[in-house]
């Protein structure tokens, strides 16, 4: 394994523990700060937005750089943010450091996918970005639990003095471990030519593949806690350690998609998106059946997370020649259409359809998916 997508990993990590630790200690910031929950929510929702805007907007100009120079310039900037985070003397401050961390959560990723298709054998592209998404899911399993236990035992400020910290080690194994590369000096169109790649169809086709199936994830995934128990008959001290699992079987499900992609690309992402169809449905079916939605959800959370390899590394090997804004849309299609599905989750509930509909949207969302697939697919094979 090439040591530079270690230190890629070790960044993602930061990032991702960033982002959901907040979850955690949203209480202890909501009391400390004289502030109510729903407004310490923005601290979540804010952030997202800023995911979703800052990386597009930062690859538009950052294009004709060093790509390592911006890894580090991105890292630099997150180390630094949280250490305002951590000073921070009221909300307003904490609000305006976590947004301005936000503008290039995107973007990093963006680079760090680009950069993890760089340094490995063309072979193992699907691999490469499998192990830059792990950082994710690696840091809800590891990352938030510990993130929360030090904000609960030493308060909320030492948590963000530890993902500081965080960010310091992955600054410093970017700076050892990334190889360094020229800068990637634009001609005027450059940005055009960054434009262009988005008509190309396994480009605007995988994206709206991400919108759909991450619509129907999250519509369901919001709400998954009250579905298992009030629906379900799930006893409520049992749902953390399903959850626990699913975050597991996320992670296998992501290295999985990674290897399944450099074997066999489209017809990976096809597969899994079928099979995610299957287990929607029968979720639907046997969502009054506590031990059968038990087994379901941790199948669940390997398949959702098995399409993200095989989706992104389609969209990365047909935007070599100008890949950073394709690949910052990546990450912003993923956050707009994670809040996208839990409001429409919540829209189905208060309509009054009940939690028990939910897994349907995912039905909905996963055949879309697969037909938008796998036409694509067979366009680019005719081709």
């Amino acid at each position: 394994m090439s040591p530079a997508l270690l230190a890629l990993f070790a960044a993602a990590f930061a990032i991702g523990t960033s982002e959901f630790v907040i979850a955690g200690i949203l209480p202890a910031v909501s009391t400390d700060l004289g502030i109510s929950i729903p407004t310490a929510g923005l601290l979540v929702s804010l952030y997202a937005l800023g995911v979703a805007v800052g990386g597009p907007l930062l690859a538009t100009f950052a294009g004709r750089y060093s790509r390592k120079l911006l890894l580090l310039s991105y890292v630099a900037i997150f180390t630094i943010g949280y250490v305002f985070c951590a000073l921070a003397p009221n909300y307003t401050s904490l609000l305006v450091a976590r947004v301005i961390i936000a503008l290039i959560h995107g973007a990093y990723f963006g680079t760090a996918m680009v950069v993890s298709t760089t340094v490995v054998d063309e072979s193992r592209r699907g691999f490469a970005v499998a192990l830059i998404l792990s950082g994710l899911t690696v840091a809800n399993i590891v990352g938030v639990p510990l993130g929360t236990a030090i904000g609960t035992a030493f308060g909320w400020r030492m948590t963000f003095w530890a993902v500081a910290a965080l960010g310091v080690v992955s600054f410093t194994l970017i700076a050892l471990l990334v190889p360094r590369d020229s800068a990637h000096q634009g001609q005027s169109g450059s940005l055009l030519a960054e434009i262009r790649v988005l008509a190309r169809e396994p480009v605007y086709t995988s994206l709206a593949v991400i919108v759909l199936q991450t619509i129907g994830q999250f519509a369901l995934f919001t709400y998954i806690s009250p579905l298992l128990t009030d629906v379900s008959g799930i006893p409520l001290d049992v749902v953390p350690w399903l959850l626990l699992i699913f975050g597991i079987g996320s992670t296998i499900g992501v290295l999985v998609g990674g290897r399944l992609a450099d074997w066999r690309l489209m017809a990976s992402l096809t597969g899994i998106l079928a099979a995610q169809v299957v287990i929607y449905a029968l979720m639907g079916v046997f969502v009054a059946a506590p031990w059968a939605m038990a087994v379901l959800v941790l199948i669940w959370g390997s398949t959702v997370f098995a399409f993200g390899s095989p989706v992104q590394t389609r969209i990365l090997s047909n935007t070599q020649d100008a890949p950073l804004l394709a690949a910052s849309l990546i990450p912003s299609a993923f956050n707009i259409s994670i809040a996208a599905g839990a409001w429409l989750g919540g829209l189905m509930i208060d309509q009054g359809y009940g939690y028990h509909t939910l897994p349907w949207i995912g039905v909905v969302g996963a055949v879309l998916s697969v037909a938008i697939a796998y036409v694509s697919w067979m366009r680019e094979r005719r081709s």
